[in-house]
């Protein structure tokens, strides 16, 4: 998705982009790039075959975006003189490029030991949105809004790999309280499992598949409620009332850091939600009673990322060729 961002930000000014990926095996990935247009190479290995790869379609720079390529293509396609960006997360994990881009939060506060002759941009200026992202951005803080039943939306990745959904769906039942919520289930079997969660009265349940109105979903829920992942920063930038759940070992630095800000709520980590479905029952009864709270945590999220951060990474690209 920050790819897709960057790509959005780039043919706005012009640039020709092309995608060399994997995005076949998740489907709803390799929609989002047909439905803008841009092309898509297959994925390659070795650092040769990048270097080829990269040579035949004429590339003026690479920004590369994985948590698999073997530091050597990095190398490699740096010393072929070709101009590199790469995002990471924390952790290079052998990653080499020009530009490093860490844009996640509390990233600007780490200061690790860069590569020779790079530069790094760290922090929330730095975090890509989509069009579908920036359209739906409200121009001013959101205010409070009053429902007497609560409207909450839960979407877990384009695939929910943890299965989080029916967790979340028993917890919310669990408070007793009336709300209606939509739940994006990516597969059959996710969604007959969140369809069987025992509901208590006033509460009504809607499950979905995959959707290219997510923005606008969320932006007409009381409640969002999301793994704490890069989706996170989406949610801040649409001014939504987010609950996280952090799904994944390797996202708890960025569920505490979120947290923390104040300006998104923690509902846990997964793992407690499958033990015991009440663990998050204190923060989600003050969220689905509290329109000022829900209020307040809407706006500290919309003045926390200001969606121009695709705006300055096509910038430092940009600035290499």
């Amino acid at each position: 998705m920050r790819c897709l961002a960057l790509a959005e930000e780039l043919r706005r000014r012009g640039v020709e982009v092309v995608f060399v990926c994997d995005a076949d095996r998740v489907p709803w990935a390799a929609g989002q790039i047909a439905a803008r247009g841009i092309d898509v190479h297959p994925e390659v290995g070795e650092p040769d075959e990048h270097v080829e790869v990269f040579g035949q379609l004429g590339l003026d720079a690479v920004v590369f975006d994985s948590y698999d390529l073997d530091v050597s293509v990095y190398r490699a396609v740096r010393a072929s003189g070709l101009p590199t960006v790469a995002i990471v997360d924390g952790d290079f994990r052998g990653a080499e490029a020009d530009v490093l881009v860490d844009q996640n939060l509390g990233a600007e506060l780490d200061h690790p030991v860069l590569p020779r002759d790079s530069i790094r941009l760290a922090g929330l200026p730095y975090v890509m949105m989509r069009d579908e992202i920036l359209d739906q951005r409200p121009p001013t803080p959101p205010a409070d809004r009053e429902n007497a039943v609560p409207r909450v939306f839960a979407f877990f990745g384009g695939t929910d790999a943890f299965g989080a959904g029916p967790y979340v769906v028993r917890a919310l039942a669990a408070t007793g309280l009336p709300f209606e919520a939509t739940v994006v289930a990516p597969g059959d079997e996710l969604a007959r499992r969140i369809a069987e969660v025992e509901l208590q009265p006033h509460q009504e349940l809607h499950v979905i598949g995959p959707t290219d109105q997510l923005a606008a979903r969320v932006r007409a829920a009381d409640l969002t409620i999301s793994a704490s992942g890069t989706s996170t920063w989406e949610l801040l930038c649409l001014g939504a009332t987010a609950g996280l759940v952090c799904v994944v070992d390797n996202q708890v630095m960025g569920y505490e850091r979120a947290v923390d800000t104040g300006a998104a709520a923690g509902l846990g980590l997964l793992s407690a939600l499958q033990h015991d479905p009440t663990s998050a029952d204190q923060t989600l009864k003050r969220l689905l009673t509290d329109p000022a709270e829900r209020g307040r945590l809407a706006r500290a999220g919309w003045e926390l990322v200001d969606g121009r951060g695709r705006e300055r990474v096509a910038d430092a690209l940009l600035g290499l060729t």
